[in-house]
Formats: C-alpha cells, structure tokens, sequence
C-alpha cells in the first residue's frame, strides 16, 4: 500500500490450488488487501490474528469441508461475510450454507466483474453493520451527547461558536476545567457537522499507560511488540471519515507529541511496528485543562503543536461562573435518572436548590451531576429537600461571598442530630449498594430499627411502622 492509499477492505481467499487463488489475487487487487490460505486451519489461524471482512470459501478443501470452516469462522466472527464458491451448485449445499450464515454463493466459471460486485456488496453490508452497531452503542452511552444546557450569556455565546465550527473540519481546542463538559461540547461540533454519519472515536491518552499510547493512537501489527499477537488498528484509523477526540491532550509525552504533530501535518499514520504509511480523513477535536500557553513556556509542550491544535479555540467556563443553571442542569438530570431509575421524583425543593447555588461546585457539571443521582438513588420523592442533599454540599463553603444558605442553620439541635444521622445512614446505604441488612451491621442497628428510621425519612427500602417494632 502506498502513502497515497486509502485503508482498504481485507479479502481471504481459501483455495487448496495456488492458480485459483492467484486468479481471485489479480482480480482483487486493485482495491483489496488479499490474503489467502491453502486450507480452513490455515484460514481460521489468518481470521485469528488480522482484520478479515470478506472471506472467498471454497466448498471442496481437504480435511475440513467448506460447510465446516464457515460454521468455524462465523464462531469467532458472525460479523464476517462469507461468500461460498463451488463448481457445482447444489440446492442442499445453498441451504446449508445460508442457514449457517453465508452471504452468497458464486460459481466457477465466473465474470471477474460478478466476484468483483459480489465482494462489494459483501464488504459494504459489513461496514453498514459495524456502523449500526456503533451507533446504537453511542445512542446508548450518551443519549443527551448533544444538549448544551445553559441561559447564561456565556453558555449562549458557546453554543452559537459550536454551530459555526460544526459547519467545517478544521480543528478545535476546547479548554476548561474538569468536569466542565468538554467532552459533550466535542460530540455536538460533531454531531451537528457534516460527518455525523461517521464515527465519533473519544480518547484520553493520559488514561492509557505511557507503553500503550502509541499503539491506541495509531495501532499496531502482529508482533510488534511482546504481547502483540494480532493486528490491532488504532483510534486514528477507527475514526476514518469520522472525529477522533482527544481529551487531556497537554498531558502527552514529549515522542508522542512529536509523532501527532506529524499525523496533523502530512494526514497520514503509521502503525507501531509497520512500514506502510495509511492515509487518514480525521477531523480532530482535543479538550485539555491545563494551560496550553504556560506549559509551552515551561518547554512541556510544543509550540508547534499547540498552534496546530489552536485553530479554533473554545472555552467552558466552570459551573460557578453560571451558577444561574444549576437549576436547569438538575432538571435535566432528574429526568434522565427518572427515566433510568424508573423513580416519579418531582423534583428539588426551592430551599434544596439554594443550597446547590451555594456550593462552589469544585467538580463542575460533573459534580452537579453525581450529587443528583446519588441523592436519586435513595431518595423515593416526591420531592428533594435539604435534608436529601450530601452533608460535604449543605455545609461546606460556598461561592466566594455567599457561604452556607441560611436556610441549612434554621434547626433545633433534634433536627440537626436527625440530618446528620440521616446524611451518615444515606452514606452507609450507598456503600452498601442498597443492602438494609448489610447497612443495618455497618451501623450496628437492628434491621427493622433501619428500616423504621428509613419510612420516617421516607427513604428506598424503609416501611410503615409496626407495632412494638424497635
């Protein structure tokens, strides 16, 4: 393959005789990587350790027939198409063949422009079929991808600026702290731009240990490296036509920046431990909380990266510079965990709600968003109080100059010593996954003294009080 080369599909052809399977090569070469195997061992081990997406089967092999081996490959791949091709077409062997999960038959002697269609069809039922399922696996893990909640001016400033990127390909530089929603803002330039028909591929290189960077980014071929026991492709090469985010991308080592820096600037990769370079169609995305401009002072990171990279730049601000939203942002959670949980919970009360405005929200929207569902999790509603709230939310210091709301220090010493009981039973709880037995032990209490105490604070698992109970 060439510099100039696209990634192409990979075609196995297995055939006991050489010339046949030279005939499928010289056919199928201009547009296929082409593998081929003597026999079906020979061709289970190749579907083993590459990348595989058509597979050209004979009926007729020694020792395995070609019913055998195709039952053996849709066992370790059902995504992989199978095309049959015999010199004698049996209405029983059809049968056979499609149950198991066959594409097609194609019978010898054939047109090359017949192999040629079959194989395209072949090839492109597979790709369409990886590209479901990684979109229902998206649809899945990130239902609200793409909702930027948020009145504030800034918020509205953002989201007109994610509009006008998403129109184009070039590259973005999304800044701000953790937890502040980086990530989404990255999947809606995406999914509202012109190749949101295409993968989103996410990546945190500084989650990944530093002998393992390299080969996530841009893959690597069998045996590489100890361990490398097949052909992995890289996020680069997963993200073909699609956006490949980069998160954290100030925490890159110094080689591995280097080697981005040459994937932005040629727009092509090469696997560790090959020597072929692929070409690559990638819109790159990258989202960082650490200050660029500083590190590139402190020699850190390179300036000529960081100009790459710095196209278009985006900042989020942190949730205490639009505190006005956490009551929207609650909203937004309260359904989604409603809907997960399978709970009515109305939602927080006003007073709840000025304790969040309060709170300085170290964490951002991902702070805000934990404190909703674990709140949800033991709370059955109808509505969320003060009481409901964690204890290091309700009483540690707020937004510079605002501190606890009054509201938190409106209690006798019972109710005090009732929240906090309350605040430590709920911690118990969690850490417990929800087990009152195993609650009850950690607290040293009588199983139906908790679940008492629980239906009094109208909580998951208490129950209406009984007679005599303790």
């Amino acid at each position: 393959m060439s510099g100039d080369d696209v990634l192409r599909p990979v075609a196995l052809v297995v055939d006991d005789e050489e010339s046949v399977r030279e005939s499928f090569r010289l056919v199928l070469d201009q547009d296929y990587d082409v593998l081929d195997a003597p026999d079906g061992a020979r061709a289970l081990d190749i579907v083993r350790s590459h990348h595989v997406d058509v597979v050209l089967l004979d009926i007729r092999l020694p020792e395995m027939d070609g019913i055998e081996v195709l039952e053996r490959l849709k066992a370790l791949d059902d995504s992989l198409e199978v095309i049959l091709v015999t010199a004698v077409r049996t209405v029983r062997t059809a049968v056979a063949a499609m149950k198991l999960g066959a594409f097609d038959y194609l019978t010898k002697p054939f047109e090359d422009e017949e192999l040629l269609s079959l194989v395209r069809r072949a090839v492109e039922k597979r790709s369409l079929e990886r590209e479901v399922t990684f979109l229902r696996g998206e649809l899945a893990r990130s239902h609200d991808r793409d909702e930027i909640i948020g009145d504030h001016p800034e918020m509205e400033k953002l989201a007109r600026l994610v509009t006008q990127v998403a129109r184009t390909t070039t590259t973005v530089l999304i800044t701000g702290e953790s937890g502040t929603g980086k990530e989404l803002i990255a999947r809606a330039i995406h999914h509202r731009g012109p190749r949101r028909d295409k993968p989103f591929v996410p990546v945190n290189p500084a989650a990944i240990p530093d002998a393992l960077v390299e080969s996530e980014l841009f893959g690597h071929e069998k045996g590489a490296f100890t361990g490398a026991h097949q052909r992995k492709l890289g996020r680069f090469e997963l993200a073909q036509g699609g956006t490949l985010f980069l998160d954290e991308i100030g925490l890159l080592r110094a080689e591995v920046q280097a080697k981005l820096l040459r994937v932005l600037q040629e727009r092509e990769i090469e696997r560790v431990g090959g020597t072929r370079s692929i070409k690559i169609d990638v819109r790159i995305v990258a989202a960082t909380n650490v200050d660029l401009k500083r590190a590139v002072a402190a020699g850190a990171f390179r300036e000529d990266l960081y100009y790459r990279l710095n196209v278009v730049p985006i900042a989020v601000p942190p949730l205490r510079a639009r505190i006005e939203d956490v009551p929207r942002l609650v909203d937004h959670f309260v359904r989604r965990y409603n809907d997960e949980f399978k709970k009515h919970i109305q939602g927080f009360t006003p007073e709840a709600l000025s304790l969040l405005a309060s709170y300085a929200w170290p964490g951002n929207v991902r702070e805000l968003q934990n404190v909703v569902e674990r709140t949800m999790v033991l709370v059955d509603g109808p509505l969320i109080g003060p009481a409901d709230l964690p204890l290091d939310v309700t009483v540690a210091p707020g937004r510079p100059g605002l501190g606890v709301a009054p509201e938190s220090l409106r209690m006798d010493l019972n109710q005090a010593s009732d929240r906090f009981e309350r605040i430590i039973v709920q911690r118990v709880l969690e850490e417990v996954g929800g087990n009152v037995s195993e609650a009850a032990r950690v607290l040293g209490l009588h199983r139906n003294s908790l679940k008492v105490k629980l239906a009094r604070w109208k909580l998951a698992g208490g129950e209406p009080e009984e007679p005599g109970a303790q």
